[in-house]
């Protein structure tokens, strides 16, 4: 099985990360990123559409057939963000394009990159792990195929990549010693976009992964190459 795949996020961080590793996976054929703004990639496995508001994802209802998976990636930081305009752009946005994604797939899957710490329960003292918590609530209930929600911590950028975090260029040099101490607590952004393909292709026994099962995940897809 060679994986359609619709990628969000795909100008920041994470979504670069996932994107890079798509587009050099064997086992993914075609890509469509959906940007706010262009995300400056040329591949032949490479589809764009840009939408302007993400509230309103009908605009591109076209475009969004026939994928088998879409990987969540588009988030905001919760730092300086009032908590309602945080719920709009985190539980309301994503929610309402993954139905707008059902509506056009049905039988699709999803993966949704929440974060170390999110409270599946909604119980936190921190506002942004209950909204990311009820968002993956959501998404588990909803009628997709397969639902896996990723709560990845610490992330290694690609090297060569644009959208790091300068916060992540200057203390990269900590990753190696740091994994040895909290394995539990460190991937590589490489490992996160294996493992996404992975259990899109093979499913996986839990439906919310931390970075111990995304390691576990990415380290499966090796294997299997």
């Amino acid at each position: 099985m060679k994986l359609k795949v619709i990628i969000t996020g795909a100008t920041g961080m994470v979504g670069e990360g996932v994107l890079h590793e798509c587009l050099n996976s064997s086992h993914v054929k075609e890509v469509l990123v959906v940007n706010r703004r262009p995300c400056g990639v040329v591949h032949s496995k490479l589809q764009e559409v840009i939408l302007d508001d993400f509230m309103h994802p009908e605009q591109i209802s076209e475009q969004l057939s026939a994928y088998d998976t879409c990987f969540f990636c588009l988030g905001i930081s919760s730092i300086g963000v009032d908590s309602a305009t945080y719920y709009r752009l985190t539980y309301n946005l994503t929610v309402g394009f993954a139905e707008a994604l059902l509506r056009h797939n049905p039988g699709m899957s999803i993966t949704y990159v929440s974060g170390a710490g999110t409270s599946g329960l909604e119980t936190s003292r921190l506002n942004w792990a209950n909204v990311k918590g009820k968002t993956e609530n959501a998404l588990l209930a909803m009628n997709f195929a397969g639902a896996w929600m990723f709560r990845p911590g610490f992330l290694k950028p690609t090297p060569g990549l644009k959208h790091a975090h300068r916060f992540y260029k200057y203390i990269g040099w900590t990753f190696r010693p740091l994994r040895f101490l909290f394995p539990k607590r460190m991937n590589t952004l490489a490992e996160l976009g294996q493992a996404m393909i992975y259990v899109s292709m093979n499913g996986f026994a839990k439906r919310i992964l931390e970075t111990g099962d995304i390691a576990a995940a990415a380290a499966a897809l090796k294997s299997a190459e």
